[in-house]
């Protein structure tokens, strides 16, 4: 996809109309980050960053061809709801009054679910300021819409700053309570789309428990410590290794429960870095949760922009969240937004590179 590239040198984001993925919007500040979001599932397609000697690359991974976003790499970069993550049956209860919501083939909802956000065409408008551009996508999801109750009203701000950081920001009202939890679901290599996998990638993760999963990936039992388990990544650690330790099991899909804070500051909840280009990612957000997915399940079936098959380890997704199945369990942080409530959420990947 190096001619979204070409095509850019600075300015107001571009737009180019596209009967796959919408929208596809261009933006960045030339000598930094570059980005290109289709409105299609408000998607993240692409992202060129620099490494250590100034040379940009794509590190976010998506398909070759853009109709497999509906298919079998549907959630490649999208913007995921109304809920991110699992609910246990696809089934919760809100105020005394049960919820059945769509579910996908192993019986649970999945990322809001058969025909979530990630499927819908949003609507966008370009953002452009001395230190900021990008775009603003706008969504309706109807009462009922996959189950869930209340009309919901969506806008997401992908914004590229000058400081080479590029920010998520949402938001929601509705006019029924309803359970509200949106991320995007990009998977990174920082290595370059397509160069290989991202085992040799140093991974810190800032929580100090997680949470335990069926073979479903249903949370069950209380969040236990990560301390002496395969799930302790406070400090760098090569992927590889961290797969490799006892109980790691085909690899990470699992929330990490992020440090307690007193309100709904940034903080950071994960640091992914490459030795190969020098390239660090740094994820902060507002949220409780971070979602840590190595793409253990990747068999090569989806091909990359560069032409590459998608194998095991390919990208790493770092999913900042609340919990997963959290409408049923009430421990939890509650993803509940009620009417003349605002949902506000938001997460900052900086980008810088090492020597």
């Amino acid at each position: 996809m190096t001619s979204s590239l070409s095509l850019f040198a600075g300015g107001p984001p571009v737009c180019r109309p596209d009967p796959d993925s919408g929208q596809r919007w261009t933006f960045g500040f030339p000598g930094g980050l570059t980005a290109e979001v289709h409105t299609r599932g408000a998607r993240l397609h692409g992202l060129w960053a620099p490494d250590r000697h100034g040379t940009p690359a794509d590190v976010v991974l998506a398909p070759r061809d853009p109709a497999r976003t509906v298919t079998g790499a549907r959630y490649f970069g999208a913007t995921v709801g109304r809920y991110a993550n699992r609910i246990a049956h696809g089934r919760f209860t809100l105020d005394g009054r049960p919820y059945q919501l769509t579910t996908q083939e192993d019986g649970h909802c999945l990322h809001g679910g058969t025909d979530g956000f990630d499927t819908r065409l949003w609507e966008a408008e370009s953002v452009h300021t001395p230190e900021w551009t990008g775009v603003l996508l706008h969504l309706r999801s109807p009462d009922g819409d996959q189950g869930f109750p209340g009309n919901l009203d969506v806008t997401v701000g992908v914004l590229i700053g000058r400081d080479d950081e590029l920010s998520f920001s949402y938001a929601a009202v509705t006019d029924a309570p309803t359970p509200v939890n949106l991320t995007n679901h990009a998977y990174f290599n920082l290595e370059g789309e397509g160069a290989g996998d991202v085992l040799d990638h140093e991974l810190v993760v800032d929580a100090t428990h997680y949470t335990p999963v069926d073979e479903d990936l249903i949370p069950h039992g209380d969040h236990r410590p990560v301390h002496g388990s395969a799930f302790d990544l406070r400090r760098p650690t090569r992927i590889a290794e961290a797969l490799s330790r006892p109980g790691a099991g085909g690899g990470y899909d699992h929330n990490f429960v992020l440090r307690p804070h007193g309100d709904d500051t940034l903080r950071r909840a994960a640091s992914l870095y490459a030795p190969a280009t020098g390239r660090s990612m740094e994820v902060l957000t507002t949220e409780p949760g971070l979602q840590v997915y190595t793409a253990g399940q990747f068999d090569g079936t989806v091909v990359g922009k560069s032409g590459t098959p998608y194998r095991a380890g390919a990208g790493i997704a770092l999913e900042t969240q609340h919990f997963p199945d959290s409408p049923n369990r009430p421990r939890d942080p509650s993803p509940v937004l009620r009417p003349g409530e605002e949902y506000r959420s938001r997460t900052v990947l900086r980008f810088s590179t090492r020597d």
